[in-house]
């Protein structure tokens, strides 16, 4: 049998139904994209979505506006492509929706990066005339508003690029002043008080974002403060109520004491062996008002665990109820003054037996459950603490101190 000679080989091709197209094999996007929003930028894309939907009903998304302060990061761009993706789908469902992108050109963030700039010139910004400081931030917000809008375009975002709303325009400026003396004229503007997070290095309030906290071991002290005047239980007056703080650079703006009124208090009666000697942390012997729960701990502060040195003896009971109209003195209250004024005792719906005494130090000036509370019964701050952080000069106590060097105010003899 004759072999056949095999066959050149088969082009399957031509038997396959594939669509024709002229897309290109390669997307090539790295050059595309950058031609498609030329194109869109040449054709006025934007304005022409807005004539085409002119009296359509409306839908406005208002932008929360990033700091003009460096260069664009993830967090912007998907919050800027989630808003295109929002306004572009409302146009499509037919409403007029247009994006007037915005930026956020005041504040910490920027007068930081500027005075990043002037420590690397060995500069003190306290030095620097204020109106030369603002312009110096006005230049740096407005170069990051044009580099991020330049960064935003190339990710798509389609908006009004060319007429962006920015908070230091004059004319927005002038709004905001306008709007307050509104407020003014209808006798709605008054001067009062808030707490608020500041940073003493910055002698600025902060946003709670702008916060970041660390673990620090802090100064731990118990204070008494002698309790003068208790109509619900006489047994109290001549005895100490005990707070306990790990913030002792307060202690110089106190202004009250804040209990539970469901907490049971225990008045205890620590004694002195005289002939065995003194506890150093302790003083003078006396009565001391501590929350139940909390007496071990109390003691185990105090080192006055030693049947040998002291005796300890629960002479009565009370319900923090029975503390309401009660007031005592601060512990410095010889200098007279501010200090000399009663400390009134306040409920606090705060005030747990988890750690302390189960008796809270007020100050006002420092902390927010303070300023509600003591505000809620009439006593105000007294600004006693300047804005880089130190008492001022004139307070009777530790005048000129700066309060976040609590290691040594918490060293000094409390009264």
């Amino acid at each position: 049998m004759t072999e056949q000679s095999p066959s050149a080989a088969a082009d399957y091709k031509d038997t396959v139904f594939l669509p024709q197209t002229d897309f290109p094999m390669k997307a090539g996007l790295a050059q595309k994209e950058p031609a498609i929003l030329a194109r869109w930028q040449e054709q006025d894309l934007y304005a022409k979505l807005r004539e085409a939907r002119r009296g359509r009903e409306k839908f406005i998304l208002h932008d929360g506006p990033p700091y003009a302060n460096g260069d664009m990061h993830i967090g912007h761009a998907l919050n800027h492509i989630l808003k295109d993706m929002v306004c572009r789908t409302q146009s499509l469902l037919g409403k007029d929706a247009p994006y007037v992108p915005g930026w956020d050109c005041h504040g910490l963030p920027i007068e930081w990066k500027i005075e990043e700039q002037y420590r690397k010139k060995k500069l003190n910004k306290d030095e620097v005339d204020p109106v030369a400081f603002r312009a110096e931030c006005r230049a740096y917000a407005q170069h990051w508003v044009n580099t991020q809008r330049e960064q935003l375009k190339r990710l798509g975002i389609n908006g009004d690029w060319d007429n962006p709303y920015l908070t230091m325009d004059f004319a927005a400026e002038a709004t905001i002043v306008q709007e307050l003396m509104k407020f003014a004229e209808s006798g709605q503007l008054y001067r009062g008080a808030k707490p608020v997070m500041w940073s003493p290095v910055e002698k600025t309030a902060l946003a709670e974002a702008e916060v970041e906290y660390q673990d620090v071991t802090s100064t731990q002290i118990d204070v008494a403060f002698e309790i003068v005047d208790a109509p619900n239980a006489p047994e109290l007056v001549g005895a100490y109520a005990v707070i306990w703080t790990t913030t002792p650079w307060t202690i110089p703006v106190n202004q009250a004491l804040a209990y539970g009124p469901e907490v049971e208090y225990s008045l205890v009666e620590v004694t002195v062996n005289y002939e065995e000697g003194l506890a150093a942390n302790l003083g003078e012997p006396g009565k001391f008002i501590v929350a139940t729960p909390l007496l071990e701990a109390f003691k185990s502060r105090l080192k006055i665990e030693s049947p040998d040195l002291f005796a300890w003896e629960i002479k009565s009971k009370v319900k923090g109820s029975d503390l309401a109209g009660a007031t005592a003195r601060h512990p410095m209250h010889a200098l007279g003054g501010f200090f000399a004024k009663p400390r009134p005792f306040l409920p606090g719906d705060f005030v747990t037996t988890d750690a302390g005494t189960g008796l809270v130090h007020m100050s006002p000036d420092h902390g927010e459950d303070d300023f509600d509370l003591c505000k809620a019964h009439g006593i105000e701050p007294v600004f006693a603490v300047e804005g880089e952080g130190r008492y001022r000069d004139d307070w009777a106590w530790l005048g000129g101190a700066q309060i976040f060097a609590d290691r040594a105010i918490g060293r000094v003899e409390l009264g």
